[in-house]
């Protein structure tokens, strides 16, 4: 049975590769700023050329020495490698040959996986002869391109294309035709599996939980700062059905950011939060409760999904401190009163078991419908136990799921205490749990 080929793209930093993955894939998908270092973890993006589906991994390139952040960029791009079918070996033809091409050039002939030399940059004709330069790296001839202006990017992907195919097993007129029939990986684009963005502050852990939800180390941990530098995500089976997990890039002040990548990873971080089903908040147990945690509290609450509290770095807490960190979290953080509060180590896994059925629990309450004739009895007891001088709720209806959304017919306007008291008294009955809800008021002869 044919399935879809797998591209790897792998090269020394900056020498374009993620503006070759844009035009790839038709989109801004991977951050591009022209200094080194900007991309980081392996990305799987699907992408289709001439009918033809195949999965693109971008890399954060292959770096010889280097700190203990670029080794585990490095050992991305080898994952990359190895579960490719066909390997993208970017270099730019205006620099030509460094030292640092010869060792990934040297790295890549080790490897099993068939390599293709693309010759990025060459924006003319003057520069059609500069690529045989890179014959001298050993590998095969170059493909001259230019990722930024579009120029022989379609006869590369024919070329390349043409050889994972064949490195894969299958042929183009089994995938073109037929796509419906093969073991292609589940798209990320799949509105039917549920979405889990973990958020936070950067350097409270939110990689480490994401490694050890997905059982790999997809992506990049380092006690440095802002290591994640766009949002990544993986697709895991449970017992009770797929969850895509995305690992966002931790969010700072705009005025705190160092640089333009950081910006746009912040920009991706916040469209996690808006299409996720569940945001789970990290927040770091031995720093407390921040401003800053307060104000990403606030944006995830409006962003309208399912709410998970994560007290991260539990184990490094004493009695004491676990006393003091627990009760300001729902002084500091009272519109989140609805949402779980989960104390664990990403690190050591203490108490990362808990997260799961947590999570499963928010996702059957963000999707949940209730009676209507058993909704309009608790408002009714509600309005009995506590009235609102002048108000009366006529009728309530369910108006809509994800997030369960309430529609109040009313004689008045309510005061928004009223509301809140109506919200709670739903809550608790149905027990909605960390799920946010939403009350609309229909004034009658409005």
């Amino acid at each position: 049975m044919s399935r879809q080929p797998i591209i790897a793209i792998v090269g020394r930093p900056n020498v374009g590769k993620s503006t070759l993955v844009n035009r790839i894939v038709g989109r801004r998908e991977a951050i591009v700023e022209q200094r080194p270092g900007v991309t980081r973890d392996r990305k799987r993006l699907e992408a289709e050329w001439n009918g033809v589906p195949f999965t693109l991994i971008d890399t954060g390139g292959w770096m010889t020495g280097g700190n203990a952040l670029d080794d585990k960029v490095s050992r991305q791009a080898e994952q990359a490698v190895d579960e490719a079918d066909l390997a993208l070996f970017v270099v730019d033809v205006t620099v030509g040959i460094t030292a640092d091409d010869e060792e990934v050039a040297a790295w890549l002939r080790r490897r099993k996986t068939p390599v293709v030399v693309v010759a990025n940059k060459v924006d003319g004709e003057r520069r059609d002869n500069d690529i045989w330069e890179f014959m001298g790296l050993g590998l095969d001839e170059p493909i001259p391109i230019s990722a930024l202006h579009g120029r022989g990017s379609g006869d590369m992907l024919d070329e390349i294309l043409d050889r994972a195919i064949e490195a894969a097993g299958g042929r183009a007129a089994d995938l073109a035709i037929a796509d419906d029939e093969f073991e292609f990986a589940p798209s990320t684009d799949d509105e039917s599996i549920m979405s889990i963005a973990l958020v936070g502050r950067p350097n409270v852990g939110k990689s480490t939980l994401f490694n050890r939800l997905v059982g790999a180390e997809r992506s990049i941990v380092h006690d440095m700062p802002g290591t994640t530098r766009d949002a990544i995500d993986t697709v895991i089976e449970t017992d009770e059905g797929p969850l895509r997990f995305v690992d966002t890039a931790g969010m700072r002040r705009k005025n705190r950011m160092d640089d333009g990548s950081e910006y746009f990873s912040m920009v991706r971080s916040l469209v996690a939060i808006d299409r996720a089903d569940v945001a789970v908040l990290l927040i770091d147990a031995t720093e407390g409760i921040t401003h800053q945690d307060q104000r990403l509290a606030e944006r995830v609450d409006a962003g309208g999904c399912a709410i998970v509290v994560v007290l991260n770095k539990w184990e490094l807490l004493n009695a004491e401190q676990r006393a003091d960190v627990s009760s300001s979290v729902r002084a500091k953080l009272p519109f989140l009163a609805y949402a779980p509060i989960l104390k664990l180590s990403a690190k050591t896994g203490l108490g990362a078991n808990k997260l799961m059925p947590a999570l499963h629990e928010a996702i059957e309450a963000y999707h949940r419908r209730v009676p209507t004739r058993e909704l309009n009895l608790v408002i009714q007891g509600a309005q009995a136990a506590h009235p609102e001088p002048g108000v009366r709720i006529l009728y309530a209806t369910q108006g809509a799921s994800d997030p369960p959304t309430f529609t109040l017919f009313t004689n008045k306007n309510v005061p928004a205490p009223y509301l809140r008291y109506l919200e709670r008294k739903i809550r608790e009955h149905f027990k909605f749990g960390p799920s946010p809800l939403k009350l609309r008021v229909r004034r009658r002869g409005a």
